[in-house]
């Protein structure tokens, strides 16, 4: 007889499927949600983020409750951040049926995380802070570097996207998907990839594949006062690729700038790491 693989308190896809109906809930598009069914890659995904009992998570868009779960499984402390009212509203009761032993160290706030600061979500910024997520593929990055410039306490991340978004984040100069999400999440920290996942481990499967990027943040932050500056920098390099810096930064920097931060003008803007754009924003001072 065909034994059933011990998955524990995690939910599989009989499991999603049911709370879903339960609930009333069906996957949207206009919230880019795809629900992951396996357990064993929401345990990969917590594995990889390092998350243990003595962390504190923070999750954008928990949905059913699948890496909730997997975290909460650790004996972690879990924020959730859920813009969807039903989904919000149901994360508490599953976690209630299914890890009950666990229901106090989750807090879930219904929010769009684009809007989410400190003040406003009364999470402490005293504690360092794990950002464990499956994120819509369509506002991934403007939430990842929305959060690492509102929470200065978030010291890595680890989070599931599309895997043209995470070739993207974590891409080096003169790579050909290199760009503004690469450069400008440079400025916190190192980003690489960590592992693709196929499309059958999520409800709706997606149309495209993913993948997990894993971060961390620099031990020495920058200024945040120079950041504008240097973000404003990157923005003007990448808008005309294939122009070189002397011609897309004209209005910019000077070719005295380019001389004393020591960059050769006609580069163009994808072969300049952060340093070099910080050194140019330097130099135009």
């Amino acid at each position: 007889m065909e034994t059933k693989q011990n998955t524990g308190t995690l939910l599989g896809a009989a499991d999603i499927r049911a709370i879903a109906a339960e609930a009333g809930i069906s996957p949207t598009k206009k919230f880019g949600q795809n629900f992951v069914i396996d357990p064993g890659t929401v345990r990969k995904i917590v594995r990889t983020a390092g998350v243990t009992a003595a962390s504190r998570v923070l999750e954008v868009g928990p949905g059913l409750g699948s890496l909730t779960l997997g975290l909460l499984e650790t004996g972690a402390h879990v924020t959730a951040i859920e813009i969807d009212t039903p989904v919000a509203e149901r994360l508490p009761q599953t976690v209630g049926q299914f890890m009950p032993d666990a229901a106090d160290r989750l807090r879930v706030i219904e929010m769009d995380a684009l809007k989410a600061t400190p003040e406003n979500t009364g999470i402490t910024t005293d504690e360092s802070l794990t950002l464990v997520a499956n994120l819509p593929y369509n506002v991934a990055t403007p939430i990842i570097l929305t959060l690492l410039e509102r929470f200065e306490n978030i010291t890595s991340f680890v989070v599931m996207v599309q895997k043209e978004v995470a070739d993207r984040l974590s891409a080096h100069p003169g790579n050909k998907v290199y760009g503004v999400p690469s450069v400008k999440l440079a400025w916190y920290g190192s980003a690489a990839p960590a592992g693709v996942i196929g499309r059958n481990v999520f409800w709706p499967a997606p149309h495209v594949d993913s993948a997990l990027v894993e971060f961390h943040r620099s031990e020495q932050p920058l200024d945040p006062q120079l950041r504008d500056e240097v973000f404003t920098l990157i923005d003007a390099a990448f808008s005309q690729r294939r122009k070189t810096l002397r011609a897309v930064l004209k209005k910019l920097v000077s070719e005295d700038a380019f001389t004393k931060a020591g960059i050769d003008s006609s580069r163009r803007g994808e072969t300049l790491s952060i340093d070099e754009f910080i050194a140019l924003a330097q130099a135009r001072a």
